[in-house]
């Protein structure tokens, strides 16, 4: 379980965060609050590295063999008996925070999120083995990249040190998409020849913030988007050509303009250099459409496991009601349609709530209808109209629910719900007040949305079950 994800700034070597000050020697900025990028909910305060992260970093890699992170780590004899450890898969790890665990044989990983797990849902059932991924490697089809200059002011392109804006420069990453990483260094070369240069946010002054490159796993479609301080790109026509030239994979090009002194990645304004804007996936037979700010998950084969398992819970018939809560641009929705008689999707985020209409229609989905609203609140006009729903399908954020929204369950009562949680504190946190009020955990399936992360840091899907009678006079009502 964001997501992730679904910026940052300055680029010098600094001092870290030992000394408090930034590259210049000035005494480093506050870390900005954290703020929505666009994606379906606005951020809670996590650590950078959770899911559906807009500014996730990315991480330097030596070229090693795939199945060196499936050994144990040996030490190496040192002269005079001393051993000490082997080199790290990635040197960089323990700075950028995003893959911990990347010297961790990937059964261990699996073995010891199960048991994370296991242990905060141990009041309410014994869940299934995990679902783990075959290949553990470059499942992250979004990838962010932040640029600067280093003191020589060369151009340097990478990610942030971990609680810092001090850029570790980086080309390749073991948990990223390999076509982006390769696009995202061609961009690097050719600002030079453009005499464009990259933003510094102590001065103020520089053209290119960040670039982030989204890939369908399905459908091969990349989307490069432009994070520029202005919509004044010089050349930019050239520009785009002699990056198509160099990748002619890339679907389409998009320039974000982002000109505020802000946390956040991307701006609100956009230009379309190349190509239709956005790029469409396949995911359990429907077709999505991604553009820059979209939501989507970011490992897309987990995705399918994922979801497939939430549909397999559900246990639909053709004749229920379902209302798929915190249903951001409607994937689980449009996936569960063919197999219940009305979907309703409920989704704070205009944005989402547009794209989530656009995907419907894509896929001559008729029976699902969205809403533009805060789902506890919705789900309390349902229940005031006695409007009858089936099964509800909540996926909220990694802060969880809220009392709100779980009193609204509790009042609806539908017979079945569907939680798809991607923090276990929480999950076990809500899923104590569903069964106060009257529901009983029947099933629990972890699924490793993140390999090389810590434990903490894992998709669950349960399955709740009514075992009292329905406290509310149901009416089979259509909810307007």
């Amino acid at each position: 379980m964001n997501q992730n994800a679904e910026g940052k700034k300055k680029v010098t070597k600094g001092t870290g965060a030992r000394d408090g000050r930034n590259g210049n020697g000035r005494p480093r900025k506050a870390e900005p609050e954290r703020a929505w990028d666009g994606n379906e909910r606005p951020w809670k305060a996590v650590p950078e590295r959770v899911r559906n992260e807009a500014e996730r970093p990315r991480k330097a890699v030596p070229e090693r063999v795939r199945n060196e992170a499936e050994r144990p780590r040996k030490a190496v004899p040192r002269e005079g008996g001393k051993q000490e450890k082997a080199p790290s898969l990635c040197p960089v790890a323990k700075r950028c925070g995003g893959c911990r665990w990347i010297n961790k044989p990937y059964q261990e990983q699996l073995k010891r999120k199960e048991a994370w797990v296991r242990e905060q849902l141990k009041p309410f059932c014994r869940p299934d083995p995990i679902l783990g991924m075959e290949d553990p490697f470059h499942y992250r089809n979004k990838v962010n990249v932040v640029f600067g200059e280093d003191r020589k002011k060369g151009i340097i392109s990478g990610i942030y040190e971990e609680g810092t804006h001090t850029i570790v420069p980086v080309d390749s990453c073991l948990i990223e998409n390999q076509k982006a990483d390769e696009i995202a260094v061609t961009i690097r070369g050719l600002l030079k020849s453009f005499k464009i240069r990259p933003y510094d946010e102590d001065a103020g002054y520089g053209l290119l913030r960040h670039v982030m490159i989204r890939t369908a796993h399905a459908t091969g479609e990349i989307l490069v988007v432009l994070v520029l301080t202005s919509p004044v790109m010089p050349s930019k026509n050239n520009f785009v050509k002699a990056l198509r030239e160099r990748h002619p994979e890339i679907t389409t090009i998009v320039a974000n303009i982002n000109d505020r002194n802000t946390s956040m990645v991307l701006g609100k304004k956009e230009q379309v250099l190349y190509g239709k804007g956005y790029i469409e996936d396949v995911l359990g037979g429907k077709r999505f459409r991604i553009s820059p700010r979209s939501f989507y998950q970011v490992n897309s084969l987990q995705t399918e496991k994922l979801y497939a398992k939430a549909l397999e819970l559900a246990d639909l018939k053709g004749e229920e009601t379902v209302v798929d809560a915190y249903c951001g641009t409607g994937t689980i929705g449009i996936l569960l349609s063919d197999r219940a008689k009305r979907v309703i999707g409920v989704e704070l985020n205009p944005e989402a709530v547009r794209d989530a209409r656009i995907n419907a229609k894509m896929n001559q989905v008729q029976n699902i209808q969205f809403y533009q609203n805060d789902a506890g609140e919705f789900l309390r006009e349902m229940a005031d109209q006695r409007a009858r729903v089936d099964v509800v399908l909540m996926d909220p954020p990694r802060s969880g629910s809220d009392e709100a929204f779980l009193d609204s369950v509790l009042t609806l009562r539908p017979s079945r719900v569907v939680y798809i949680s991607c923090n276990p504190d929480t999950l076990a946190r809500d899923l104590g007040y569903l069964v106060k009020g009257g529901y009983r955990v029947r099933k629990a399936v972890p699924v490793d949305m993140f390999p090389f992360t810590e434990a903490r840091h894992v998709e669950t899907v349960c399955l709740l079950s009514n075992i009292q009678k329905q406290n509310v006079a149901s009416k089979n009502l259509p909810y307007r």
